[in-house]
């Protein structure tokens, strides 16, 4: 990937402190001086309740890579970290976009293909072939002197093989043209973009991903921090002490980390208020799925059962 340059056009991310300004050297991030500012890395280490040097290590493999996914049982964050870490990256918001995949997205809408597009002069429907979303984004970096990031929610979900197309070689050789099937000119992947993804790991194990696929990304391991908990309610109020005791119970009786109870349940300001609803419409149904077959780890866990202990 091509190096930063601290002079380029909006070198420091939007919710920076101009007072504290200092570059990560080659040291922390493993490249010559940076605009990634130590300051919004530590914001983003005290927010997600991530350890800083984990952050640094992903941004770092982030930088070397070119692209990497997140992934981690629900409720870990992991949509939130990218779309941090894609505002340290490039400095500027409006330069992260989040495609949302889904089971049924496809090569023509990420890459190209044919839309049907109704034609008003001649009262006709046709079909020209347009570019994807990708290839438009890629298009607008490419004309640009900053750094793009690129958030592919939920990737899993959809047949990533078949949707990325020529995509799998553009990753693994960046800056090399290719020649899509129904596009005048070559296209290639700027050096100025990076590719983040999430992944549900309840919905499908790493294990079930194309090789191919994980060797092209650097693989990040987001697993419940509980002190994100504890970090959200120091502003509320709430004791979460006990919560969090019962979550590490659920946790440990699941004891497989792909399924692990998240925290992001628990992040809500009224939390007092809600606590029950959030336990028997979301906790509970989640635990009869996973314990479909061993109704006692269910019942020990029944909003009667801790009702005292996670009540804030």
């Amino acid at each position: 990937m091509a190096e930063f340059d601290p002079n380029s056009p909006n070198p420091r991310s939007d919710s920076r402190s101009s007072s504290k300004v200092r570059s990560l050297t080659d040291q922390d991030l493993g490249f010559a001086a940076s605009s990634v500012i130590e300051d919004d890395i530590e914001s983003l280490a005290e927010d997600s309740g991530f350890d800083e040097e984990d952050l640094v290590q992903w941004i770092r493999g982030i930088r070397r890579k070119g692209q990497a996914i997140f992934y981690g049982p629900p409720g870990t964050g992991k949509t939130f970290l990218s779309e941090k870490i894609g505002e340290i990256l490039t400095g500027d918001s409006t330069r992260v976009k989040t495609i949302q995949f889904h089971p049924s997205y496809s090569y023509e809408e990420f890459i190209q293909g044919m839309r049907p597009e109704y034609d008003d002069s001649d009262d006709m429907l046709k079909y020209p072939v347009k570019d994807g979303r990708f290839v438009d984004f890629c298009d607008e970096a490419r004309g640009s002197d900053g750094y793009y990031v690129l958030v592919l929610d939920e990737i899993n979900r959809a047949e990533v093989s078949a949707v990325f197309g020529e995509l799998m070689y553009l990753l693994e050789y960046r800056g090399d043209p290719i020649e899509l099937p129904q596009r005048e000119k070559p296209f290639s992947v700027p050096e100025n973009v990076y590719i983040l993804g999430t992944m549900n790991t309840a919905d499908r194990s790493i294990a079930l991903v194309d090789y191919a696929l994980r060797r092209r990304f650097a693989m990040v391991e987001v697993d419940p921090e509980y002190d994100i908990i504890e970090n959200y309610h120091d502003d509320t109020g709430h004791d979460v002490d006990g919560l969090i005791e019962v979550l590490k119970e659920i946790n440990d009786e699941i004891d497989d980390k792909d399924f692990h109870v998240g925290v992001t349940y628990f992040l809500e300001d009224d939390l007092d208020e809600y606590i029950q609803d959030i336990w028997e419409m979301e906790i509970e149904p989640y635990l009869e799925e996973y314990f479909f077959d061993n109704r006692g780890a269910i019942d020990q866990f029944r909003w009667n059962n801790v009702e005292d202990r996670v009540s804030p």
